[in-house]
């Protein structure tokens, strides 16, 4: 399955470095790894099982308050994808309010 890739969005005040910071943190402190391990690279099918994975996906809503179907929270393979996945729906939860 091809990497996650999200359209560019424009207009959200979160940057990526913003949101990297804390998902690498929630992964962390979720799977109970050191920060040092977890890296954009990061695979969450060597981090955890799949209910880790659904957890964490869970755990990136309610930080980011946003709303994230599960088909496309299943394409998600690597951290790196979270990141950009989370970039793109920022700016979707801001038009609405």
């Amino acid at each position: 399955m091809p990497p996650f890739t999200a359209p560019a969005q424009q207009g959200s005040s979160v940057t990526e470095t913003e949101i990297e910071a804390k998902v690498l943190q929630l992964v962390a402190d979720q799977l109970g790894v050191p920060r040092s391990e977890v890296t954009r690279e990061s695979e969450f099918d060597k981090l955890g099982d799949s209910l880790d994975k659904t957890e964490l996906m869970m755990a990136f809503e309610d930080a980011f308050d946003v709303s994230i179907p599960d088909e496309t929270a299943a394409s998600v393979q690597t951290i790196s994808d979270a990141i950009v996945l989370i970039r793109e729906y920022i700016p979707a939860k801001q038009a609405e309010v």
